[in-house]
């Protein structure tokens, strides 16, 4: 997440789980939506930077990739750690 400091790169962690958490309709705590946010801004920079795509660097840019990431994690987990 270019261009935000630590605190920023906390509280766009959070607000991105949280999104996805809404999206994937899933049920989280406070501490997985920042974990969540977390890796899926890594996985989501991670991508964007695969596929060739340039994101504006700032809060909404951050907040815009690691939310499509941590949408993209709960579809995995989900997909590999199923209920049977």
């Amino acid at each position: 997440m270019e261009g935000v400091g630590w605190i920023s790169w906390i509280i766009i962690g959070i607000i991105a789980g949280w999104i996805a958490e809404k999206v994937m309709d899933r049920s989280h705590g406070l501490f997985t939506n920042f974990l969540v946010g977390v890796i899926g801004a890594v996985l989501g920079g991670w991508l964007a930077r695969t596929v060739g795509i340039e994101v504006a660097p700032g809060w909404i840019g951050s907040l815009i990739v690691a939310t499509i990431g941590a949408i993209i994690l709960l579809f995995l987990l989900g997909v590999f750690f199923r209920k049977r």
